[in-house]
């Protein structure tokens, strides 16, 4: 039975995987603000035979992520994998962000720094076992040129530098890295920004099978093939590439406002 850390779980694609996870036979620790949504969910989840536990954290606060390690390897010495799900995205044109360099820098606290601080500490119990595994979910936006979205593919970007470049000094280690790339995801975080509703979305349940699958095979990256399409044009002819993403984009962007 694998013991599997879910941060960002009380709601969206977490939860759905904490449910799907549990079902497969794991033991789901639950990381999460939210202290009752989280403690439903464990309680959900024991319902149905599965083993969770909740553990109450604001991942933006660095001294909490530190306080959650300390207290995720005092109950459970032996993690498997650490699924670094918790995000927080802004869509805000680079023209209107001029005077707010804080929206750069707590984007980057959760999803970035949050994320590497925690497998900073989980890290060392796997390397002792010569066993483990690290997901770090990411966006489909990373492998485009997106307008709007500076903030939040900067700090998604910082997190998959990381991944590649620890993957690679643990090649044959035992340990494996992988990197989800999700397109838009019906989640509470999607809803946020209003004409979204008008576009297809995965499920979070859809999005949970991923991190299942993920699990199970270990690869360095799961996409779709549009995600993996558009990150070769971006990178094969970055210039034009670039130009008509963004001109396209801005359109759909005035189009879905209207």
């Amino acid at each position: 039975m694998r013991t599997i850390v879910i941060t960002g779980a009380s709601s969206g694609i977490g939860a759905a995987a904490a449910h799907a996870l549990a079902r497969h036979g794991a033991q789901v620790l639950l990381v999460a603000r939210r202290e009752e949504a989280l403690n439903r969910l464990v309680a959900d989840i024991k319902g149905e035979g599965g083993r969770a536990a909740a553990f109450v954290a604001d991942l933006a606060e660095t001294s909490q992520v530190e306080d959650l390690a300390d207290r995720l390897l005092a109950a459970h010495p032996h993690i498997d994998v650490l699924i670094n799900n918790a995000g927080r995205s802004i869509r805000r044109g680079i023209i209107d962000s001029l005077d707010r360099p804080h929206d750069f820098e707590r984007t980057m606290a959760l999803n970035y720094h949050a994320a590497v601080r925690l497998t900073l500490r989980l890290l060392p119990g796997m390397l002792a076992r010569d066993d483990g595994h690290i997901i770090n979910v990411s966006s489909q936006s990373t492998q485009m040129p997106m307008p709007r979205f500076s903030a939040y593919i900067a700090s998604k970007s910082a997190l998959e530098g990381f991944s590649r470049s620890i993957a690679a000094e643990l090649a044959g280690s035992g340990i494996a890295v992988s990197i989800v790339n999700y397109p838009l995801v019906r989640t509470d975080m999607s809803a946020a920004t209003k004409m979204y509703s008008r576009l297809p979305m995965m499920s979070a349940e859809a999005a949970a099978d991923w991190l299942v699958q993920a699990v199970e095979k270990r690869p360095a990256r799961v996409a779709t093939r549009l995600g993996r399409a558009w990150h070769l044009s971006t990178v094969t002819a970055p210039g034009v590439t670039t130009e008509l993403t963004g001109r396209f984009m801005n359109y759909m962007a005035k189009r879905l406002a209207r």
